[in-house]
């Protein structure tokens, strides 16, 4: 299932973040690990924020998804089911 998973991390956590000089290679890490179908980094109410889709068959599969934005981030993380267009038109049509 397709999932919209979002990381506001907080202007003093985000500022030490990325003084760190591991910060790109942690991200990239993060999101090699993560596979996200996007993954886009945005302002969001004056906090730096990270958005990615993720397909997460299993529940048991979230925490290893969003524990390291908590703990290395402090990010605050929501974790959305979304759709497709095509997925829309599935569940439209039962």
């Amino acid at each position: 299932m397709r999932f919209l998973v979002r990381a506001k991390i907080p202007a003093e956590a985000g500022n030490k973040m990325v003084q760190d000089p591991n910060f790109l290679k942690n991200l990239e890490e993060y999101t090699n690990k993560v596979k996200p179908e996007a993954a886009y980094f945005l302002p969001l109410d004056g906090d730096r924020a990270m958005t990615f889709i993720l397909n997460i068959d299993n529940n048991y599969e979230v925490p290893s998804l969003v524990e390291p934005l908590f703990q290395r981030m402090g990010a605050k993380v929501e974790v959305i089911p979304v759709m497709n267009f095509d997925d829309l038109k599935k569940g439209i049509s039962i």
